[in-house]
């Protein structure tokens, strides 16, 4: 769901029972179980230097409780662009800025960074290491819809990954696009990013 906090708008997701996850957002990020997740939209010029705090904030006064998971992105998350394929769901929000990055690229900060968020449900449980690899297929799925479109580059410097999946049950091992579920992640990610290109 949409609500905001402060004037600006908030996408939150929340479980009822914690699901497993992997992230590389900045609260809530690395392995473990998480009861929900948000993506804050912020200004393209902000200059916090402790967004884990500030999506802490957030989370409090959207009463959120439990372990999380927090994203910012100057994307207005009113455009997030949602995709399901054989009951994997993504939310995707799409923001290059003025300067993508390549990821073997220099290593100079542009002066205008965009973010791509990837929040992602998988319907199957994973082995650690297959989130891992659903991971790296979300980054090859978002670097073939930016190559596509025409993008010089393969992302942004700011661009997280939540992928999420059931705590319990067998699990898959293989998360890579071969694999079914992988594949239907790629896919869906895929389309999201390539309908804000």
């Amino acid at each position: 769901m949409i609500t905001e906090v402060g004037g600006a708008p908030v996408y939150v997701w929340r479980a009822e029972t914690p699901w497993l996850a992997v992230s590389s957002a900045v609260l809530g990020g690395g392995f473990g179980e998480r009861s929900w997740v948000v993506n804050a939209t912020v200004s393209d010029t902000y200059e916090r230097l402790d967004p884990d705090r500030h999506l802490a904030e957030i989370a409090a006064s959207l009463h959120l409780t439990g372990d999380g998971i927090g994203l910012l992105t100057a994307v207005d998350v009113r455009e997030v662009e949602q995709r399901e394929d054989s009951g994997v769901r993504v939310a995707v929000t799409t923001g290059i800025g003025a300067h993508p990055t390549w990821a073997a690229g220099p290593s100079l900060v542009p002066e205008r960074v965009g973010t791509i968020n990837a929040i992602c449900w998988l319907p199957v449980r994973l082995t650690e290491a297959a989130l891992v690899n659903a991971v790296a297929t979300v980054a090859e799925a978002k670097a073939q819809a930016l190559f596509e479109s025409g993008v010089p580059g393969t992302g942004t410097p700011t661009d997280s990954v939540v992928v999420l999946c059931p705590p319990s049950g067998p699990a898959a091992p293989f998360g890579g696009p071969r694999s079914v579920v992988g594949g239907a992640l790629a896919r869906a990610v895929h389309s999201a990013i390539r309908a804000r290109l």
